[in-house]
């Protein structure tokens, strides 16, 4: 049956479509739209399609090119296995195969078997984990197991609708330019799906394997290889502690009770409701733990039941991780990610020396994105480390930690501020299963031998380091044009700037009605940098995200950049003091008043419908 909606390209996608999908339930979504003549939503659909972005797709399960859905990962699958192919073209290296994992959202499985089936039509070996996994377990495997890539089948901390494909190059870490462009033009050029590839008959070849015991055992033996043996016995093994944790109806609980194992820590007092994978995250609102007490809502109460002081939270893959404390008074304090990044780069560090008494510190490094806090650039200056900024992001940090380890560095930790962590090379990315073992054994370290709770120790190292002050959050933005119209108003807001201009663009000079001052202008997107004697940023740049970040007279830094993978846009806001200055509260209020002005005046949430964060 033919549809005709007045484009004759829109014509060829549907038919392609219902060509080429052999999805009943998403064929019949396409035909039925087409049917009603609803042209504007197939429009939508089939004009458009994912690409590549931050590591690979996410969007929300629906028929339509621009979507997730069995013909999408196929196409991807298929564009992936030619391009590695291309990169890897003897059949003594296609015989490495790749590692695919999946969590527990709808279809996560049966995308992760698609992909599975086009690999091995292949003739490329497929490990595929026969059990939901946390999302470290899929580079782990690569580096472990050598293989040529990886691909994690989650949305991570997304809406129940969505789901989403993230991969990993054959040096573990994700993929970045150019194999994300690469990828995509090799899906383009594969679009036809093989009959083969919906076969899912092929499962039952040799050819697939299956690595959990494998892999799991192995990732809790070096994770246990890494917690210092007197930390473990001497105080995990004695202490009264105890730690409420919630999966977030995710994937990690297991894990991280095996990692408690390992570590000799105190049994977990789990969230029930949330213990288990859930696709539909029932109790919470956003299944995300950045969102900060809104989501700890169940955790809280569980463990004000219990008589327990500390909360810890993976997201639903378990790659993040937060936490909460209550203070003296009884109230529950969350912290952010760049307060617990400080903490845990500093006791990188102290589980190093204990391990490593004799050795130097001087090839170690700290590594973190350049939205997040640069407390551990002060830790490492005043300690004798290295630090590294990089762009925002995992696959740079990940990448980097590849860079410096190939050079015999040794990396101790990165981190970036949305609550993600690298505790040592064992997984390089983000993981959330060995950060809160580790996490959990700092807190029982400094509760016996100093009597020191998390937030006492932070206000030690702001009083050695110095205070960082932070601020971040974020207002949703469903609307793609308005973001543009947006950053393109920043970049041309004063008429009569001089010196900072670049292809007409003009910066503002002060927020505030004119009280704080702007010193220099770096955007990520135009590759511009008026604090660089050309003009030109150090750091790679991207037309297809933004990011700008304002350096003020007074040392406060903002930057303003889009979500790769959210309708956000971010604001991360950090102000420095010296050591054993003590004025806190009154950095605390400048910056607070600096956002304000930020969100005010450039980003105008009311004249542009922007939502703000819930909590």
């Amino acid at each position: 049956m033919e549809f005709d909606s007045g484009s004759a390209e829109l014509n060829q996608r549907i038919a392609e479509w219902l060509r080429w999908d052999k999805n009943e339930k998403n064929a019949a979504e396409i035909r039925g739209l087409a049917e009603r003549g609803d042209w504007q939503v197939l429009s939508e659909r089939l004009l458009q399609r994912l690409t590549f972005g931050t590591a690979g797709l996410r969007g929300v399960m629906q028929a339509g090119f621009n979507a997730m859905n069995d013909l999408v990962v196929i196409q991807s699958a298929q564009g992936l296995a030619k391009y590695l192919l291309q990169c890897y073209p003897t059949q003594e290296e296609r015989a490495r195969g790749i590692v695919l994992g999946y969590d527990g959202r709808y279809n996560s499985k049966r995308f992760a078997e698609l992909s599975a089936c086009v690999f091995l039509h292949e003739n490329i070996p497929v490990w595929l984990y026969s059990r939901t996994v946390a999302t470290p377990f899929v580079p782990f495997a690569v580096l472990e197991l050598k293989c040529l890539a990886g691909i994690m089948v989650t949305a991570s901390h997304n809406p129940k609708e969505d789901n989403g494909y993230k991969v990993y190059w054959t040096n573990s870490a994700q993929i970045i330019p150019p194999h994300d462009k690469n990828i995509q033009t090799s899906i383009m050029e594969n679009l036809e799906p093989l009959e083969s590839s919906w076969n899912l008959e092929l499962l039952l070849t040799d050819k697939l394997s299956d690595p959990y015991d494998q892999m799991v055992e192995l990732y809790f033996r070096k994770l246990q290889a890494n917690v210092p043996r007197p930390f473990v016995s001497d105080y995990n093994a004695t202490s009264p502690l105890r730690f409420v944790y919630s999966a977030m109806h995710g994937v990690g609980y297991p894990f991280v009770v095996k990692a408690f194992e390992c570590a000799r820590l105190p049994a977990l007092i789990a969230v029930p409701e949330q213990r288990d994978p859930d696709p539909e995250f029932r109790t919470v609102k956003f299944p995300n733990p950045e969102e900060g007490k809104s989501s700890l809502v169940l955790s809280m109460k569980l463990a004000n039941e219990t008589g327990c002081d500390v909360i810890l939270a993976n997201d639903p893959d378990a790659d993040r991780l937060a936490c909460a404390e209550k203070d003296a008074k009884g109230e529950w304090r969350v912290f952010s990610g760049n307060e617990l990044g400080a903490l845990l780069g500093w006791w990188s560090i102290r589980c190093y020396r204990e391990q490593y008494p004799d050795r130097s510190l001087s090839d170690c490094y700290l590594i973190a994105s350049t939205v997040s806090s640069k407390m551990c650039r002060s830790i490492a200056n005043v300690d004798g480390l290295n630090f590294i900024e990089t762009l925002t992001g995992f696959k740079w940090m990940g990448n980097k930690s590849v860079e410096l380890l190939s050079q015999g560095k040794t990396v101790l930790f990165a981190f970036e501020e949305a609550i993600g962590f690298m505790f040592g090379p064992t997984v390089l990315d983000k993981d959330g299963v060995s950060a809160a073992c580790h996490l959990a054994t700092m807190t029982c370290y400094l509760r016996a031998t100093s009597n020191q709770s998390l937030a006492d120790k932070l206000n030690e190292l702001y009083d050695i380091y110095g205070f960082h002050c932070t601020f971040a959050s974020y207002h949703f933005c469903y609307e793609p044009p308005v973001i543009e119209r947006i950053f393109k108003r920043i970049r041309n807001m004063d008429d009569d700037a001089t010196g900072k201009a670049i292809e007409d663009q003009k910066y503002p000079r002060a927020i505030g009605g004119g009280k704080f001052k702007i010193a220099d202008v770096r955007d990520l997107t135009t590759g511009y940098d008026s604090a660089q004697p050309d003009g030109r940023a150090v750091l790679p740049t991207s037309k297809s995200s933004q990011m700008i970040t304002f350096s003020f007279e007074n040392g406060a830094v903002v930057t303003l950049r889009t979500s790769g993978t959210e309708p956000k846009i971010k604001y991360y806001a950090e102000m420095c003091a010296q050591p054993g200055q003590r004025d806190w509260n009154g950095s605390k209020t400048t910056l607070r008043e600096m956002v304000h002005c930020i969100v005010e005046e450039l980003l105008q949430p009311k004249e542009n419908n922007l939502t703000p964060r819930s909590d």
